[in-house]
């Protein structure tokens, strides 16, 4: 089989090398005489580059990019709206990477100066691809690969609807060494209030910076065959309200290189090919750039017809299975991106939580069921020890028995101050100390209490409201948003009453730290005093207190530590044909279900003595699978694999 690819950009460049590593023939015809690219940079997810990666794994050249691990949304005056972690983006010059891709294609694969005409065909198929300098090209398969102006797709599909212009961007790059220790690895964008212009700025290496401004061609307009002194002098203008910074990155960015780029797409194509000729990347699909999954896509794209070609018996079944694979994730973002752009238009309508951050690839949890047969309520509270220690049962009950709860997680309030405070023994912060060596020796998961003598805590009312915070945000988050504080709090005597270290804690675990604030500041407030006033009307007096109900309205309240037999038996009180669901102990998995775990919830999880869990915990460590933090007593292991 041999296949001829029509366009030498990321797409056509990226299949070709995925066929020709499979031993397939393959020519990839491209327009330009020289291999040069327009276009800046571009923002590349994993999924994308981890394919590139796959294509250079026998060769010492390097992936282009800096990687980009926060976006920061601001209003024009810079206002914080969101700041929000990103996990595992690139932002990758555009001449980089072809540069890059076309080292690895062997030079016999790739013509240059192919302007594609029209195609040969022999009683109904396709045969040749005939260029408009003469040049013929026979083949088996062939790909459109050359864009969103696709001659291929218009020589098999006719034309397509593209929508209105009602955005267009304009596209820089420059070097500005001063703003580079500010702005590494963040992607920052101001967008107004008021009107639709934003401006964006994304670090592409140690000292470059690709940024752009989009705009409203109903409230402004510049043309595209302006001079670089107007360009810039309408660039200025339409900024003016923006911050200091934005004007600092202009005034290093040279105008005669930028471009204003037309933003349009169109709807989800009924097919991807007809015969043996398909389409991928822009030329298949087009979304609007406010998703930034155009390239990323285009690669997906040429992963995914490579295994199609490879894996069925004819190339038409190949091609269908490839649309049937891509049609889904493809028509998201093509409605995304028209979703943005209207948010975009009228900035004045859209409240700032309901702010779309295309970067972030949202998790699906697993909990996704809502009509569970038991729902929990769990009484618990940030710097509560027995809840720490309880934490390897709750996790087991959650691996064997997740199908038939849920949990509702309440804050009690455990800690209002230390003024008249008298529970149990404890009156003081520095009673605390002791008695969480005593849980910590009894328990065998560390806990250090040192920080009750070091820097004791006064409340624990900041830490639960700042818990209400995140849950408003994502209940998934939430979760292990209070997972990370009690980490700080018990192994790494962090005190977390303080902002600053729940405000980074939030961010970590990927939830908007800007809007966090916000919330913590108002809305949590009331979340927590109502959680206060149910857990009086419960009458809940000991942490943690679980609650559970059936939907006959039948209830059982565990309260304190309680063996894991104990809830057990609750389950199957409740469910009385429960099944319990066999645990896969691979180290791993149990790592990709729990991304941090002390050795007794380890141990507990994997049904492995101590010993053998020290030997198996250290052996991933040498291996680079897992990290570990030492407290005074005890390690935690941080997964290097899981995402949060």
């Amino acid at each position: 089989m041999k296949v001829v690819i029509i366009g030498g950009g990321v797409a056509g460049l990226t299949l070709g090398l995925l066929l020709q590593k499979n031993n397939i023939e393959v020519v990839v015809n491209e327009k330009l005489q020289e291999m040069t690219a327009r276009g800046h940079a571009f923002l590349m997810h994993i999924d994308g580059w981890s394919i590139l990666s796959e294509l250079n794994e026998n060769t010492h050249t390097k992936l282009p990019g800096q990687e980009i691990g926060t976006f920061s949304l601001n209003r024009q005056d810079g206002r914080p709206i969101k700041k929000q972690k990103l996990n595992l983006w690139r932002c990758i010059r555009r001449k980089d990477l072809i540069d890059f891709l076309t080292e690895l294609l062997p030079t016999t694969f790739l013509k240059t100066g192919r302007a594609f005409s029209h195609f040969i065909y022999d009683n109904g198929k396709v045969v040749a691809a005939q260029f408009q300098n003469g040049d013929i090209e026979y083949g088996d398969v062939f790909v459109g690969a050359d864009g969103s102006n696709s001659a291929v797709r218009e020589a098999i599909l006719g034309s397509v609807n593209f929508t209105p212009i009602e955005v267009k961007e304009v596209v820089g790059l420059c070097q500005n060494e001063k703003l580079s220790a500010s702005y590494h690895n963040i992607f920052t964008k101001y967008q107004s209030d008021s009107r639709g212009v934003s401006f964006g700025m994304i670090p592409v290496s140690e000292k470059d910076f690709v940024w752009f401004m989009q705009y409203s061609v109903a409230e402004a307009d510049c043309n595209a065959g302006c001079t670089a002194d107007e360009l810039k002098a309408f660039c200025e203008y339409q900024l003016a309200d923006f911050p200091p910074v934005v004007s600092e990155l202009l005034s290093t960015n040279d105008f005669g290189t930028s471009y204003i780029w037309n933003t349009r797409d169109f709807g989800l194509l009924d097919t991807f090919h007809q015969g043996n000729v398909v389409l991928m990347g822009d030329a298949a699909h087009l979304a609007l750039p406010f998703t930034s999954a155009g390239t990323t896509n285009a690669i997906l794209d040429a992963k995914m017809l490579t295994e199609k070609l490879l894996s069925t018996n004819t190339v038409e079944e190949a091609f269908q299975q490839y649309y049937d694979a891509r049609k889904e994730e493809i028509e998201k973002h093509i409605y995304l991106g028209r979703e943005m752009k209207d948010i975009f238009l009228h900035p004045d309508k859209t409240d700032s939580d309901k702010m779309i951050i295309p970067l972030i690839s949202k998790r699906v949890s697993a909990d996704v069921n809502t009509n569970k047969e038991i729902q929990v309520q769990y009484f618990t509270d940030p710097i509560c020890s027995t809840c720490w220690v309880v934490q390897p049962l709750l996790r087991k009950l959650k691996l064997e028995y997740g199908e038939y709860f849920q949990i509702d997680y309440r804050m009690g309030g455990l800690l209002p101050s230390w003024d008249d405070y008298q529970r149990g023994p404890i009156s003081k912060p520095s009673d605390v100390a002791p008695h969480w060596e005593e849980v910590c020796m009894i328990h065998g998961i560390p806990l250090d209490g040192d920080i009750w003598l070091e820097d004791p805590l006064p409340s624990s009312y900041p830490p639960s409201i700042a818990f209400k915070a995140a849950q408003m945000q994502d209940a998934d988050l939430a979760i292990l948003f209070l997972r990370r504080i009690k980490e700080m709090l018990f192994l790494e005597k962090k005190n977390i009453v303080d902002m600053a270290y729940l405000e980074k804690a939030a961010f970590d675990v990927g939830l908007d730290s800007a809007r966090f604030i916000q919330d913590y500041e108002k809305k949590a407030q009331e979340a927590f005093r109502d959680d206060l006033l149910l857990a009086q009307q419960m009458e809940v007096g000991v942490f943690p207190t679980l609650i559970f109900k059936n939907k006959d309205e039948q209830q059982i309240i565990s309260k304190g530590y309680q063996e894991y037999e104990y809830l057990e038996d609750i389950i199957r009180q409740l469910v009385p044909d429960a099944q319990k669901k066999k645990i896969n102990h691979d180290p791993i998995y149990l790592f990709s279900c729990f991304s941090t775990m002390t050795n007794k919830e380890f141990s507990f999880l994997s049904d492995k003595p101590m010993d053998e869990t020290d030997t198996t915990l250290l052996d991933l460590y040498e291996k680079g699978f897992i990290d570990k933090y030492e407290s005074k007593n005890g390690i935690i292991w941080k997964s290097k694999l899981a995402d949060y």
